[in-house]
């Protein structure tokens, strides 16, 4: 299972939020390019990468920064503001390996199947964002009245194969995570799952490994230092 650790940006600054609402959001780290190199150090060779503010209303701010860390050599998959063709040549264009599209598979899920078409499946992931198990969009701000799962479906069937599924109520708790979900939605498609939200622990990436999941973000538990990324790394398997 691939390891992704990950990076949060608001404002030019390494941020994490509780539950994804943006009145909790507080600064973790002083320099993103050092926290980069600090996981690359620690043996991790994937980055998860989140521009908040182009996630919040479409309009990214962090394109130096995140060409900055992509000098680090990670590879890196990038969320936040992916909203068109453009958006995703732009973010290629910074040394991103993967564009996470998000709100936009839901307005526009005809540019996610262009988007597969034109790059591949391995270089697009679309990202699942659900609370109690219905789409959010819009940096997890409104409903878009999705089920997840039947999501999930309807993005296999034009292409997709690697989906980020978070569950809001879990996001950056430290309370574990959500496995029932991810396990109904592992039953229900054939695309590779990279779980989000609620890693408290190395226990909690044995499990997810275990359960055959592709790929698990470690966020908040790396920052609050109750995850070993050295251990989790070596225990995920081959990076």
């Amino acid at each position: 299972m691939l390891i992704f650790p990950a990076i949060d940006l608001k404002d030019g600054k390494v941020v994490r939020l509780h539950k994804g609402r943006f009145d909790t959001v507080h600064q973790v780290a002083d320099d993103p390019v050092e926290t980069a190199k600090t996981f690359y150090a620690a043996g991790a060779r994937y980055l998860h990468m989140v521009d908040l503010d182009g996630a919040r209303d479409g309009k990214r701010k962090n394109s130096a920064i995140v060409q900055a860390v992509a000098e680090v050599g990670l590879r890196i998959e990038l969320g936040g503001g992916i909203r068109s063709m453009a958006d995703l040549e732009a973010v290629f264009g910074l040394g991103v390996w993967r564009g996470v599209i998000g709100s936009a598979a839901v307005s526009d899920p005809e540019f996610v199947r262009e988007a597969v078409v034109k790059y591949g499946p391995e270089r697009v992931a679309v990202g699942i964002d659900a609370k109690d198990g219905l789409v959010r969009i819009s940096g997890w701000e409104e409903n878009a009245g999705l089920d997840y799962i039947s999501f999930a479906e309807q993005m296999g069937s034009i292409g997709v194969k690697y989906i980020i599924f978070t569950d809001i109520e879990t996001d950056g708790t430290l309370s574990g995570p959500s496995y029932d979900r991810l396990e109904a939605l592992q039953k229900a498609v054939s695309c590779s799952i990279t779980a989000s939200g609620g890693v408290s622990s190395n226990e909690d990436l044995r499990q997810l490994r275990d359960r055959g999941l592709y790929a698990a973000i470690v966020g908040k538990a790396w920052y609050a230092g109750a995850v070993d990324l050295a251990q989790a790394v070596r225990e995920g398997g081959p990076q």
